[in-house]
């Protein structure tokens, strides 16, 4: 068997209609070989009241899968009260993670538009009051969507499954605070808008799904689509990111599970953890500053890795976590809080690096020398090979409203450890997050002032 790509990551087929005919001669074989091919969960959605109730019935038997439950927009015309009664009840299953699939189709119009809103409505009502998730199908009805989300914003959560809209609806999309799903379609040639809503949305705000018995990517385009071809999808969603694909895995299933409230073991912290090809090192929870963009104020992951540490590691757990160095192009000192706070274990878990010839790079906060009261680049010449400083702003009004040092004089010891580490033999570069109003291109000036390199980071776009 051959390995597979995602390494012991999983994905999670977040849309996939396993209850309809196109399964019932095979659906074991369907479920074996999505476990082959990574694929641990699987959300299966109602379409109309056969759905739904043969969809609780498999759930039941089988612990991979969970169930939304709601009425398509094409059967919008038989939703009466009945319908609606079963529906609350169906939704009362423990299996059942989420309202739909509901929305908007004006492509077909299998209902008039004027009950398809009006049910969609109806299924919004239902997701508000019960707190639940909403999967939401919108066809050629992105104006009516956004608008009817729009007057509910901040009271609904959910996801806007196999998106076919722009780019300028998922930007808004986004901007309520819903998920993206990406589907098949994105490995078709011709879908070079759907590829850049793929690029433009942060993949810690993407789903992945099948749609199955739909959509089937490529190389199986006009076939049954089944959970097992999530891979091609995941596989092209990590080619346009630019991430591996355990990355893409995790991140992807870790978006799923908290959207659909999927209960897994609980992860622990990680001390060494990838993303790409590098191997980061996560030392410490402390930082002296409290950055108003960064992810410690928000959310203890970061490309699906939980950092929040128990306890701090030694060098030797950091060495054990780090396992052969070899695989990986650099291992950074970065993690959740700054590492230089715990200079002398960096120097030794460095020292242990490069006995093994690993390049290192140090993201910093560029204030250890002022935190330790010394200049702390002499101890670290000829372990360190690249210091990557986040700047964060052109001057030190700024940087205090952004970043709120702990130590008033924050800003002129960091621009000094720059000046510092760039006489060493490492290298250099400075970071700014994008943020609204923040001006870049003074940034890029005080970088090239200071003569090293400038990279802008985006915001929202952490790791």
């Amino acid at each position: 068997m051959n390995e597979s790509p995602f390494g012991s990551e999983y994905l999670i087929d977040s849309h996939c209609h396993l209850q309809m005919e196109a399964f019932a001669g095979d659906l074991d074989q369907v479920l074996e070989r999505a476990r082959v091919n990574s694929v641990r969960y699987v959300v299966v959605p109602g379409s109309d009241r056969k759905d739904n109730e043969r969809g609780l019935v498999l759930a039941e038997r089988r612990p991979e899968l969970y169930v939304a439950c709601g009425i398509h927009p094409h059967d919008a015309s038989a939703f009466d009260q009945t319908l609606a009664s079963s529906l609350a009840e169906w939704l009362e299953h423990p299996k059942a993670v989420a309202v739909g699939e509901t929305g908007l189709d004006y492509h077909y119009m299998n209902s008039p538009k004027d009950v398809q809103v009006a049910v969609f409505e109806q299924h919004l009502d239902l997701a508000e009051e019960r707190n639940l998730p909403v999967v939401i199908h919108s066809r050629e009805a992105g104006t009516d969507t956004l608008d009817i989300l729009e007057a509910r914003r901040g009271r609904l959560h959910g996801v806007l499954h196999c998106f076919s809209g722009d780019v300028n609806m998922a930007h808004a999309i986004l901007d309520l605070g819903y998920y993206i799903s990406i589907a098949g379609p994105v490995t078709y040639p011709k879908a070079v808008d759907l590829r850049q809503v793929v690029l433009e949305t942060p993949i810690e705000r993407l789903l992945i799904e099948t749609d199955a018995p739909y959509l089937a990517p490529v190389p199986y385009r006009g076939k049954r689509n089944e959970p097992a071809h999530l891979v091609h999808t995941a596989l092209e969603v990590s080619r346009l990111k630019g991430l591996h694909p355990e990355d893409v895995a995790r991140i992807t299933s870790l978006n799923a599970r908290r959207l659909f409230g999927i209960r897994t073991p609980e992860e622990s912290s990680r001390i060494a953890y990838r993303i790409r090809d590098s191997l980061y090192l996560n030392l410490t929870n402390r930082c002296t500053n409290r950055c108003c963009f960064c992810v410690r104020q928000r959310d203890p992951y970061v490309k699906g890795h939980n950092l929040c540490l128990d306890r701090e590691p030694s060098a030797l757990e950091i060495i054990a976590a780090i396992g052969d160095p070899s695989p990986y192009k650099e291992v950074v000192f970065c993690g959740y809080g700054e590492p230089l706070l715990r200079l002398e274990t960096v120097r030794e878990v460095a020292q242990w690096l490069k006995e093994r010839h690993a390049r290192i790079r140090v993201n910093t906060n560029g204030q250890a020398s002022l935190f330790h009261g010394r200049d702390v680049i002499p101890e670290l010449s000829g372990l360190v090979d690249e210091y990557s400083v986040s700047l964060n702003a052109p001057d030190r009004e700024e940087y205090n409203r952004l970043c709120s040092p702990e130590n008033p004089s924050a800003w002129d010891a960091m621009l000094d450890f720059i000046r510092r580490a760039r006489e060493s033999s490492a290298n250099v570069s400075v970071t700014a997050v994008a943020i609204p109003g923040v001006d870049m291109d003074a940034c890029r000036a005080l970088a090239s002032e200071l003569g090293v390199s400038f990279r802008p980071r985006a915001y929202n776009d952490i790791g």
